[in-house]
């Protein structure tokens, strides 16, 4: 049976691509929805930002037709300019709104924004309320387990924002106070998609990080589709990879040396167009080491991949990789 946000249709299993601070950008998703992704979301969005026209704010709300369906992400502590910012979204027609219940950044918590929001449950059903009521979209939301130990109210919260009126949640199976330390927690996950009131879609989000974890999860858990965030980092492999091993149980053969080479250069060459030569530069180091993962004596040239400064350098690294390192077989 399908899934579906309002009346989007997302396919039998989604599998979502997740919203991440400077990685989430265009060149990235583009590479991520055609090796398999289902569903975009932007890069988190700065309420307080976006109301006063902020450069960095306003790009992110560029997206492409062949991305759909697409969220845009939206955070912030002020019920007003959440909803301001829902109406700026609204102009740009993604397919749904997702507000941001999840990011643990200090910066972000400590004005009660992202994650910040769990200490204060009335007020995120509150706002949760408005933004809903103020828009034609449909509004999802991405959160986590709670605050901390000792007030994981996930399955209240869920009902909560259902009742107001959200057509979808994300559940990060981590409290804010964890980040990104220990083991997701997926039983409280599944506590919220089992809760006989809950009849919106709940998609699980938390150490995915390949086909025999995402078929674990989907069978033990019972979630209707799958975030993937980190794993999806140099490796945009992973969600055919994924979807390939639940419909055969089969893996898939690891992408040649090629192949990656072909991509990371295709993604350096967006990034570039999208964002300059500094920027394109710069924000695509981060990737770097995931396409090139396990490879043995490859330190010197992931030093010199995250540290060349023109285009034309990088391009030639890529170039001498491939050269040197092409007969390597991925286990």
């Amino acid at each position: 049976m399908s899934v579906k946000i309002g009346n989007i249709d997302l396919g039998e299993f989604p599998l979502l691509l997740a919203p991440m601070e400077d990685v989430s950008d265009p060149p990235f998703r583009a590479l991520c929805k055609r090796h398999g992704a289902d569903v975009m979301y932007t890069e988190f969005i700065s309420s307080e930002g976006l109301i006063r026209d902020a450069v960095k704010s306003t790009q992110k709300l560029d997206f492409f037709d062949y991305e759909r369906p697409l969220a845009i992400q939206i955070f912030g502590h002020d019920i007003e300019s959440m909803k301001q910012t829902t109406k700026i979204c609204e102009k740009v027609n993604p397919d749904f709104i997702d507000i941001n219940y999840g990011c643990p950044v200090k910066k972000v918590t400590c004005k009660g924004a992202g994650s910040g929001i769990l200490k204060d449950i009335p007020k995120m059903v509150s706002m949760t309320k408005e933004i809903v009521n103020s828009t034609h979209l449909p509004v999802t939301v991405k959160t986590r387990l709670g605050w901390d130990d000792n007030s994981k109210h996930i399955v209240e919260i869920a009902e909560r924002l259902q009742d107001v009126g959200i057509k979808a949640i994300a559940i990060h199976g981590r409290t804010r106070k964890q980040m990104y330390k220990g083991e997701a927690d997926w039983s409280l996950i599944a506590d919220v998609k089992n809760n006989p009131r809950m009849h919106i879609p709940v998609f699980g989000n938390g150490d995915v990080d390949s086909p025999q974890t995402a078929q674990l999860k989907r069978d033990k858990y019972g979630v209707d589709g799958i975030m993937i965030g980190r794993a999806a980092i140099g490796y945009p492999w992973i969600f055919n990879e994924i979807k390939h091993f639940l419909k055969t149980g089969q893996e898939l053969p690891k992408p040649t040396m090629k192949e990656r080479i072909e991509v990371c250069k295709e993604h350096l060459e967006f990034s570039l167009k999208w964002k300059g030569p500094i920027l394109g530069v710069v924000e695509t180091r981060r990737h770097y080491t995931n396409y090139f993962k396990h490879i043995p004596n490859f330190k010197e040239y992931r030093m010199r991949l995250v540290t060349a400064q023109q285009p034309e350098e990088l391009f030639e690294i890529l170039s001498e990789i491939e050269r040197t390192f092409g007969e390597y077989e991925f286990a």
